[in-house]
This record gives C-alpha cells, structure tokens and sequence, in this order.
C-alpha cells in the first residue's frame, strides 16, 4: 500500500524544489552525509590497501546506522503525532530531487539558447564532474543530457522506489549511499580502495531503479534497440541504462571522451546519429517531465489500488 506521504511529498517537490533561499539558511541534508563520509577519509583513507578498504567498509555501515537509524526513528516519531502522513511527507521531501533537477538543467539550456557560453559552462559544471571551462556548445549539452539521464535515476526513481520499499529509512540510507559514491566512489588510486565499498553498494541499491528508469524514458520517448544495445557500454553498471534509452530516444551521441581534472579519458559512444547540440537538451527536458510524469502517475495508481 503506497502511504499518501508519498504523493504529498512529490508535490511538495515538484511545486517549490529545494528553494535557493532554504538551502543558503539551512544547507540541504546531504550536507550532513557529506560531513561523515569526509570525517571518515582523514582517519580511515591511510595505511594499507586492506585496511583503506575496511576504513570504507566502516564508513558505509556509519552511514546507514546514521540515515538508516535516523530514518527509523522520525518515521516512528512522526507516527505518533496528529497529521502523522503530513509529518512523514515533509520528511522525505528533501529526498527527492524532480524539480531540481529540470531547474538545473534548464538553467544550462536557458544560457544555451541566449549564446552565453561562460554562463552554460558555469551552471554545467553544478551537475556534472568534468572539467567544464574548455566546453563548447555542444560538449555542454551533452553533459547536461547524459547528467539529466543519469539523474532520473539518482534523484527521481531510486529514492522513490527505496521509499515505496522501506519508508523513510530505505530512502534516506539510499541517499546516504549515492552521497558516498559521488565523493569518494572513484577509481583514481587514492580513492580505489577507500571508496571501493560505497561504489559496490550503490551499484547494488541502483540495480534495480536504474533498468526501471531506462524503460520510462523508453515508454515516453522511444529507444528501445539503444538502450538493448548500449546499456553496457558505459562503466557504471547502472547509469548506461538511462543514458542509453535518453540517447535512444533523441537519435543522438552521449557520453565519448571525457576530461576529468585535466586528463583526457576515452570512454565509448553511447547511441547513434550527431552529437547532442543545445536544442537537444530541449527535447531531453520534454522526455525528462514526461517520464517524471509516468513515475508519479504510476505512484498515484498504486496508491488507488
């Protein structure tokens, strides 16, 4: 049975985001994950390749304790008060990330349209990793697209689906997990080792959310034979699903080579056809609301049932 603090909590999302105004004056929760995961490289990223490994291994279970625990603990708080789903829905609002997300990107398809390269370049670089400052046009549209793709996953159906599955804990341990993996689930050497369990987890909370998210995006836009074809050719085992069907769907070229802190890196071609171009982004955006728009209706129908 799908509790109606889901649907108020996508509301609320989906109609006010995470205004700029809340987080300048109280920062955003993951902001607490972020203060652990970084406490716990200065003490457990040194010595060994073993013993960095268990540091993150430790790092992990910390932060499940602490999202997983405290999840627990509001949802069995809110429950005992009047208005309990209204409680639980204000609590797991600040997990999902519908409206941020499109804000975000058309922030960078907005500078796009008006031919402001320097402005592109500087809202790209809030959503993607890479380096940004050599960008062109066109390599700042596919950032954002292959982000937008990768992102349905990450803050749209993975916290959804670990809310419907587990409440409040399930959703807030799942963000704990994505936190860990975008700040230290890295390969580069000193970040193998220690990072190595929050990479492996995260695959395994996204396994499921991430082929779910290709096939919304394919019900929406198409793309099916791309995303069959090409899931597997990006390094995540996860993230290709929905880059490939975004690819799919918009007939364009993703991912390719990528620098990353100076150094060129050469990663293959996801999809077909041109180079994803900034009116591409457009339509990425379209098929981005509507497959949101299928996730929600899906949420709703569940709960009538």
């Amino acid at each position: 049975m799908v509790d109606p603090a889901v649907l108020v909590a996508v509301l609320i999302e989906l109609v006010v985001g995470w205004p700029g105004w809340l987080y300048r004056r109280v920062g955003h929760p993951v902001g607490l994950f972020a203060r652990i995961i970084k406490g716990a490289e200065r003490i457990g990223n040194r010595g060994p390749a073993a013993v960095r490994r268990m540091g993150g291994v430790a790092t992990v279970a910390l932060l499940l304790i602490v999202a997983g625990g405290g999840g627990w603990m509001l949802q069995r708080v809110a429950l005992v008060l009047p208005g309990s789903w209204l409680w639980v829905a204000a609590m797991t609002w600040p997990a999902l990330a519908m409206r941020s997300l499109d804000d975000h990107a058309r922030a960078v398809w907005r500078a796009l349209r008006m031919c402001d390269l320097g402005a592109a370049r500087r809202a790209v670089a809030m959503i993607v990793g890479r380096d940004t400052d050599d960008l062109q046009p066109d390599g700042v549209a596919r950032a954002a697209i292959e982000s937008l793709a990768e992102s349905f996953c990450d803050g749209v159906l993975a916290p959804l689906f670990w809310l419907l599955v587990a409440g409040l804990p399930g959703v807030w341990a799942y963000k704990a997990l994505n936190t860990a993996d975008s700040l230290i689930g890295h390969p580069e050497p000193e970040l193998r080792d220690f990072g190595w369990a929050a990479a492996r987890a995260d695959d395994l909370a996204n396994w499921i959310p991430a082929r779910l998210a290709g096939v919304a995006i394919c019900l929406v836009g198409g793309g099916w034979r791309i995303m069959w074809r090409d899931c597997r050719r990006h390094a995540s085992p996860n993230a290709g699903w929905s880059e490939a069907a975004m690819a799919g769907a918009l007939g364009v070229r993703l991912a390719g080579p990528i620098r990353y802190d100076g150094v060129l890196r050469e990663k293959a071609w996801i999809g077909q056809g041109p180079r994803a171009r900034w009116a591409d982004l457009g339509r990425a955006l379209t098929l981005y609301r509507r497959a949101c728009a299928l996730v929600v209706l899906s949420v709703g129908a569940l709960w009538l049932l």
